[in-house]
C-alpha cells in the first residue's frame, strides 16, 4: 500500500463480521479516492494506544463499536455537540494532529426514519431498550420533532436515568412506561422501534407477539438490527412495514464518510456493496 494512502477503520470487538470495509472500500473506489477502510479488533486495553496511532500522517479517522463508543471519549482532543448529547462517540475525524469525536448514528436512524415514513414525522413512537443504540434513536427523535415519545425497557431504573439525561426545556419528552404495559401502549403508536440486542442472533423476539398484533395497521416496525429479524418478519406478515437496521447502517456510514473526505458520499454505490456482500454471506 503506498504511503501517500488514506486510513479509515473500525475498532471494537468484535469486528470481524462489519460490513463497513465493504461498503467505504466501494465509496473510496467510486470517487477515485486512495484510500482505504480496515478492521481493527481493539480490547478494552488496547483502546488508547490504538487511538493515539490515529494521529499518524495518513489516518483520515475510524468508526468505533461496540464496546468502545462511551470509553474513547475522554481520549479525545473535541467532541461535537450530537456526541455530548448521545454520551458516545461512533466517529473519529483525525485533522491536523487532532481528533475529533462524533455520532453518526442519530442521523442513519433520521434517514431510515424518513425512508420508512415516506419523509412524514410519526405523531408518536415507542422505544423498546435502553442502551447506547436507544439513545442515539430516542435523540433523532426528539430532534425530528416527534411529539409522543414513549421508552419502555425492562430495568425501568436504567430507562429512567436515560430519559432524565435527554430531557430538557425545548425538547419533546421522553416518556417513561412500564415493561408490561407495551400491548396497550403500541396500539396509539405510529412507530414501534426495537434498540435491544435481541434478534442479532437466532430467532427470539425482543417482546411477545401480542405487541405485533397490537401496532395500528398503517404503524412502521423498525428493528436496528441489520439483518431479516423475526420481529421484522411477523411485522410483515401482519402487513405492516417491517424495516430492518441496513439504512441506518449505510446513512450513519455515509455521513462520516463526508466528514472524513469533505465529500458527498455515494449513498447508492455503499448501499450495493452492503447487498452484495450480505448476499455473499448468506
Amino acid at each position: 500500500m503506498p504511503a501517500t494512502t488514506m486510513i479509515a477503520g473500525l475498532i471494537g470487538d468484535p469486528v470481524a463480521h462489519s460490513l463497513s470495509p465493504h461498503m467505504h472500500n466501494a465509496a473510496f473506489q467510486s470517487i477515485g479516492l486512495d484510500a482505504q477502510y480496515e478492521l481493527w479488533p481493539t480490547a478494552h486495553d488496547g483502546l488508547a494506544p490504538r487511538v493515539t496511532s490515529l494521529r499518524r500522517e495518513n489516518i483520515i479517522g475510524a468508526n468505533i463499536t461496540v464496546p468502545h463508543k462511551q470509553a474513547v471519549m475522554p481520549l479525545l482532543d473535541g467532541l461535537s455537540d450530537k456526541a455530548r448529547r448521545i454520551g458516545a462517540v461512533n466517529t473519529i475525524i483525525a485533522r491536523d494532529g487532532q481528533l475529533h469525536g462524533d455520532n453518526t448514528d442519530a442521523y442513519g436512524f433520521n434517514r431510515s426514519m424518513a425512508e420508512a415514513t415516506g419523509h412524514l414525522v410519526p405523531a408518536s413512537a415507542l422505544v423498546v431498550g435502553a442502551g447506547g443504540a436507544a439513545r442515539a434513536v430516542l435523540v433523532s427523535l426528539q430532534d425530528a420533532g416527534v411529539a409522543v415519545i414513549i421508552l419502555v425497557n425492562r430495568s425501568q431504573i436504567t430507562a429512567d436515568a436515560l430519559a432524565g439525561s435527554l430531557n430538557a426545556p425545548g425538547r419533546p419528552v421522553v416518556q417513561v412506561r412500564p415493561w408490561n404495559s407495551m400491548p396497550r401502549l403500541v396500539a396509539s403508536a405510529a412507530m414501534l422501534v426495537n434498540a435491544t440486542s435481541v434478534g442479532w442472533h437466532g430467532e427470539e423476539l425482543p417482546f411477545g407477539m401480542d405487541v405485533i398484533a397490537a401496532l395500528p395497521d398503517d404503524a412502521v416496525a423498525m428493528d436496528l438490527t441489520y439483518r431479516s429479524t423475526a420481529m421484522v418478519r411477523a411485522a410483515l406478515a401482519r402487513g405492516l412495514r417491517g424495516v430492518d437496521g441496513l439504512s441506518m447502517l449505510i446513512y450513519q456510514g455515509a455521513r462520516a464518510f463526508e466528514l472524513w473526505t469533505g465529500q458527498p458520499a455515494p449513498v447508492d454505490v455503499m448501499r450495493r456493496a452492503v447487498l452484495a456482500e450480505q448476499a455473499r454471506r448468506s
